[in-house]
């Protein structure tokens, strides 16, 4: 799940969404691939030096400061448009050295996901990493090896092209090499849910999980969506996994709240009032 941010950083964290919007907004997509692998880079750069996090992130030194640091650490070795949203980030006021962290790496994924936006492969990019969170979920193994940092990070990512290699579009592969090049003490299947959930939510769409025994037409899916929208309030977008052992009925999550609607639940509430 996404950490929480304070106040402060919330506040941050959402000006630069702003700013990446605006400049996404008129950007072409090779554009917003590069600005978005670059960020990615200096993610991994503040996760591997801990005191220079410290030192840009430190709300007692004077902006200035912070963002000269960081021109002089970069260089030329990025693009104007990802100096120009580094320097935004560092700026900024952050209520922990972990949340610039995070917040590079928000704005990263952000600036990949506004790519398949532009090339019209959003709707496939969330379905991808929902999948994918799926396969690692049945697998932990699979899942423990793409984020053990005690293999190279190389040798990870080569495993992961050969798991989706043909299988997931451009911002998917992007995403996920990103991810298991940077996992940060997380559970692969978390960080795709989480994913799924950025994808639709640059659709202004919220999730539906939804749990079946067997596949759903188009039409069926098409009326839940509807029902869903209606029920919230809001436009969802279904995620839909296939689990036999329901045996019939669907299960539907939105956020904390479970909709049961399976046999098996059904089944298992009959056989609890049966007397003993």
């Amino acid at each position: 799940m996404a950490e929480a941010l304070q106040a402060a950083s919330r506040e941050s964290m959402a000006s630069a969404q702003v700013r990446l919007d605006a400049y996404a907004d008129s950007a072409q997509a090779a554009d917003l691939q590069r600005l978005g692998d670059e960020l990615f880079a200096v993610t991994r750069l503040l996760v591997e030096q801990r005191s220079l996090r410290r030192l840009l992130a430190d709300p007692s030194s004077p902006e200035a400061a912070r963002t000269g640091l960081l021109e002089r650490l970069l260089g030329q070795q990025v693009g104007a448009p990802a100096q120009d949203v580094a320097k935004g980030l560092v700026g900024a006021r952050w209520s922990r050295p972990g949340d610039l962290v995070t917040a590079f790496e928000s704005v990263a994924r952000q600036a990949l996901l506004a790519v398949a936006e532009k090339d019209g492969s959003l709707d496939n990019v969330e379905d991808e990493l929902f999948r994918f969170g799926r396969l690692v979920d049945r697998e932990p193994e699979l899942g423990s090896l793409l984020v053990d940092t005690a293999t190279p990070a190389d040798g990870r990512v080569t495993l992961l092209d050969r798991l989706v290699e043909g299988k997931t579009s451009p911002v998917t592969t992007a995403l996920l090499r990103h991810t298991v090049r940077l996992p940060r003490d997380r559970h692969i299947d978390a960080v795709c849910e989480e994913l799924a959930d950025l994808a639709a939510g640059r659709r202004d769409r919220s999730v539906a999980r939804v749990t079946t025994p067997v596949a759903l037409s188009p039409e069926q899916e098409q009326k839940l969506t509807d029902s869903l929208t209606r029920l919230y309030g809001r436009r969802m977008s279904l995620q839909i996994e296939l689990d036999p052992s329901l045996l019939g009925g669907l299960v539907v999550q939105v956020g904390g709240e479970v909709i049961d609607g399976s046999v098996a639940s059904k089944l298992a509430a009959a056989r609890r009032s049966l007397p003993s």
